[in-house]
Formats: C-alpha cells, structure tokens, sequence
C-alpha cells in the first residue's frame, strides 16, 4: 500500500482540534477554484449535530454551492483521469488508493448521518429534514477515500484536499460556510468498525458521541452494564442482537461454564456444547484441546463458534477447516 494511501488513512482517523487557518484557506481555495467569490463568514462548530443546528438558523447564507465546490471539480477530474489512464488504468488505481479506504469512510459517514438524525429529530418527518442537511454537507476527512485517488495529479482539488486534511464536515453557501471541528475520540476494530466497550466509540467535543460494538450501535447505558453482566441477565435480554454482544463480552466458554450447560456430544475432536437461546439460533461451541503443549507443560483450551446444525465435535472441527465431518482425519492436530 502506498504511503499516500497511508497518509489519507490518517487523515480519516485524525482526531483532536482542527488547524481552522489552514482548513479555512482551503475553503477559499476551493471556492476561488470554483469561480465562486469567497465566503463571507466562516463558522465554526463543535460537531456535525451542532452544525446541522446551525445550518438550520442560517441567514442571508445564499444558496448551496456543493455542487460546484464539490460535485463537479471531482466529476471533472475524475473523467480527466478515466480518459487519460482508460478502463483499466483508472480501475487500476482506484483499486490500489480509495478502494482501500471506501468501506470504512463511507461507513462512518454513514453512522454520523443516522446518530446527527437520532438526536435532532423527534418524527419522521423531521428525521427527513435534518438528512436534506446532511446531504448539503461536504465530509472533509471523511472524503479521504476519494481524494486519495487524485493526490498528487493535479491541483484542481487541493482546496478540498487541505480542508479535509485539517477539519471535519462542512457546509459550502454562497455567503457563508460552517465547518466542523474532528472528533476527540476514535475507537475501532481491526476491521475498521466503531468498537469501544468502555465509552464511546466516537465522540465530538460537544458531547455528540456514538456507541458501538463491533460495529454494532449500542446504547450508552448497555455498555455501562457490561462489566457486571450474569448469565441470568444474558438470558433475560429480549434483544437478540444485544444479546449476541452480551455473550462476546462475557466469553462464550465462561457463559458455558457459570450456566451449569452440558455437552451435547463427545468424540476423539473435542466437546460439543449448545446454548438455546429464546428469539435467535443456538449458540453451538466445540471444545477443543491443543495436541502440543504450552511451555510450562499444560495444554490449552480452545473454543470453537460452529454453525447452529453442528451435530457432533468432529463435525464442528472439519467445519473450521472447511471440510465435512467424515473427511475430517487429520494425521496430528496442532
């Protein structure tokens, strides 16, 4: 991976105060690039929610301009680029820059829109207005996925490019702008999702923060009960999803041991456990010993999660290799 790639993952991560002189030159920049007269004031605010209240009260503000600060310098350059590079080319190279940044950018973008929603929307109908806002928006770091792929080829996008690189979303108007400070927090998994179980997976200065774990949105209470859950309070959960976290957190071998479960099979593999669970599949578990011992002498345990028709431990094990049970006869395990 390059280290332009590498750079503008930096970028999308970036945490802690904005350089607002520099964001705020690149929002001229862009707009003179633009054709367009600058911006007569730039605002700033804490949080993408903070500034979707603001764009709100707006006055005199003009109308929106991200189509042509935005829009179409970047359709512009990417069509120069298809014709000078052709199919592959272009493929090419977004492949190798802002494919490798897309998903998770496009993801978290995604969960700033519904949590800026959640919290300023009391309807339907309102949810729907505050996301007309939203889309009036250009997403600063979190276009990084894109800008990646035309660093350094030219420099018609390098007002968005400085703008992202010091702050967050902003909102382009004929008279003014409002630009957002980052997050202070950041937390993911190695997969790039929103993970933190001990606060928030990402939170803006202003106290706008999101929960998640694994990915998955979580309210701040739920995390808060985690360090004290019981396998009665996993069982009492209605929510089959939270309570899929619940058992993650807990350990499924734990959650095994203090539920008083009994193994369903025994072979020369392993133990085959299952936890019925009211609402959702059966958690199913091999039990397997390692063959080669630790350095101290003992031999560890591992759990295996199968899938819910698992029917016996040799089954289980073939599956984690991606054979049926019957071809499943390995020489030695390690």
């Amino acid at each position: 991976m390059s280290s332009d790639v590498n750079a503008w993952r930096n970028v999308a991560a970036a945490t802690g105060r904005a350089d607002r002189a520099a964001a705020e030159a690149g929002v001229r920049r862009a707009y003179r690039t633009a054709g367009l007269t600058e911006p007569d004031r730039i605002i700033w605010a804490a949080s993408p929610r903070a500034a979707v209240e603001t764009v709100e009260k707006l006055t005199d503000a003009g109308r929106s301009v991200r189509e042509e600060v935005r829009t179409r310098p970047w359709a512009a350059e990417r069509r120069r680029m298809y014709d000078e590079l052709g199919p592959s080319g272009w493929a090419a190279l977004w492949s190798a820059t802002g494919a490798q940044l897309w998903e998770t950018t496009a993801a978290l973008a995604e969960r700033i829109r519904t949590g800026v929603a959640a919290d300023l929307a009391s309807g339907t109908g309102e949810e729907g207005a505050v996301r007309l806002v939203l889309l009036d928006a250009v997403l600063g770091q979190h276009d990084a996925a894109w800008l990646a792929a035309f660093d350094g080829r030219g420099d018609r996008l390098a007002g968005l490019a400085e703008v992202a690189r010091n702050a967050g979303w902003w909102w382009p108007y004929e008279r003014a702008v409002v630009i957002t400070e980052r997050p202070d927090v950041l937390h993911r998994d190695e997969a790039g999702r929103l993970d933190h179980g001990e606060g928030p997976a990402l939170a803006y200065g202003d106290g706008f923060s999101l929960y998640a774990w694994r990915g998955m949105p979580v309210p701040a209470a739920f995390l808060a009960e985690l360090p004290s859950l019981t396998p009665e309070r996993v069982r009492a959960e209605e929510n089959a999803e939270l309570r899929r976290v619940m058992l993650e957190y807990y350990g499924y071998d734990r959650y095994l041991t203090e539920s008083g479960a009994r193994p369903v099979n025994r072979d020369e593999t392993g133990v085959l456990w299952r936890i019925a669970l009211d609402g959702d599949e059966d958690v199913v578990m091999v039990e397997v010993v390692n063959s080669t011992p630790e350095p101290d002498g003992t031999y560890r345990t591992y759990w295996l999660r199968v899938p819910p028709a698992t029917r016996t431990a040799k089954d289980g094990v073939a599956w984690t290799f991606g054979l049926e049970g019957a071809a499943y006869a390995p020489l030695r395990q390690t």
